[in-house]
C-alpha cells in the first residue's frame, strides 16, 4: 500500500522558531509517496519541478515521513492514528535533524498531522496545534526557479549570532504577534505582520550577509505593499517560494511582474489529511 506525506509553505516564524516563537505552518497538497513494499524507494517528484529541482515544499522532511509510516503500516500500525503519529513525529524529527543538521521540526509536523499548524519546536518538545488560518485572508506561493539550501542559510545565521541577535529578537517578536492574530482571526493585523516580517528577514539577511530576500522577492514586497498585501520567502528564504498574502488576490500588475522576474505562480491548497493512506486521501 502507498502512504503520502504532505509538503509544507512556513508564512511565519522562520528563523524565530528556532528560538521558541511560533511558526505559522501550512501542510499543502503536494506529496512524498512511500509504499510498504519499498518504504526506501520514496517518490517526491510532486515536491519538484519539471527538472527535478526542489520547489522548497518540505520534501526532505515529507519524504522521511512518509518512509516511517510505510514501515509503520508494513507492521499494521494506522498513521492516522494519534498514538502512532507522535511516535512518527518524534522519529521523522530526529531524522530530519540529523540530516540538515538541526532544524526546527516544523515541516516535519506537517508532513504527519497536516492543515494548518501553530508550531513552537525550538526545544526538545515541540508544540504542536491546530489553528485555522484568518477567513478573509488569501494567499497565492510563487516559485522562484531556483532551490535554496536551508542548512547553509541556519549556519551563516548562526554563526554570526552576534550580529544577528537583534533581528532575531525582532523577528521573535513578530512571529508572536503573527500567530495571535491568527488565533484571533484578524487578517488584516496577519497580513501587516507578514508584512513587517519579510522586512524583518531582509534585516536578518543584511546582518548574516546571507540571500534571504533575494531581490526578486524584495521588488515583488514593494508591489505587495502598494496594494495592501504582503510578499514574503516561506521559510528559510533565499529562493524558492513566495507567499502572497492580502486580504484580495494579487492584481493582475504583481502577477505580469512576478513573471518577467521568472517567477510563477503554484497552485497549491491547504492538505487536511496529513499522512495518510492514499486510498485514504
Amino acid at each position: 500500500m502507498r502512504l503520502l506525506a504532505p509538503g509544507k509553505l512556513i508564512l511565519t516564524g522562520a528563523y524565530a522558531v528556532l528560538h521558541g516563537a511560533p511558526a505559522i505552518v501550512v501542510a499543502v497538497d503536494r506529496y512524498a509517496i512511500a509504499d510498504t513494499d519499498a518504504p526506501d524507494d520514496v517518490d517526491v517528484r510532486a515536491l519538484h519541478d519539471e527538472g527535478g529541482r526542489k520547489l522548497g515544499l518540505g520534501s526532505s522532511s515529507a519524504s522521511i515521513v512518509a518512509s516511517l509510516a510505510a514501515r509503520a503500516l508494513a507492521l499494521g500500525e494506522d498513521p492516522r492514528d494519534s498514538v502512532v503519529r507522535a511516535t512518527l513525529f518524534r522519529a521523522a524529527r530526529e531524522a530530519h535533524a540529523r540530516s540538515q543538521a538541526g532544524g526546527s521540526g516544523a515541516d516535519v509536523a506537517a508532513a504527519v498531522h497536516g492543515g494548518v499548524l501553530s508550531y513552537v519546536g525550538g526545544s526538545e518538545d515541540a508544540s504542536v496545534r491546530g489553528v485555522d488560518l484568518p477567513t478573509l485572508l488569501v494567499w497565492r506561493v510563487f516559485w522562484s526557479g531556483t532551490s535554496a539550501r536551508t542548512s547553509d542559510l541556519l549556519a551563516r545565521v548562526q554563526a554570526l549570532r552576534t550580529q544577528t541577535a537583534s533581528a532575531l529578537d525582532e523577528l521573535g517578536r513578530l512571529a508572536t504577534r503573527a500567530a495571535d492574530a491568527v488565533d484571533a482571526g484578524d487578517a488584516a493585523l496577519f497580513v501587516g505582520t507578514a508584512r513587517e516580517y519579510g522586512a524583518a528577514l531582509a534585516a536578518l539577511g543584511r546582518a548574516a550577509d546571507a540571500p534571504i530576500v533575494p531581490p526578486a522577492f524584495a521588488e515583488l514586497a514593494l508591489v505587495a505593499d502598494s496594494e495592501g498585501g504582503a510578499f514574503l520567502p516561506s521559510g528559510a528564504g533565499g529562493g524558492d517560494v513566495g507567499v502572497w498574502l492580502s486580504s484580495a488576490q494579487p492584481s493582475t500588475a504583481f502577477i505580469a511582474r512576478a513573471k518577467a522576474l521568472s517567477m510563477r505562480p503554484l497552485a497549491l491548497d491547504v492538505d487536511r489529511g496529513g499522512v495518510r493512506p492514499q486510498s485514504a486521501a
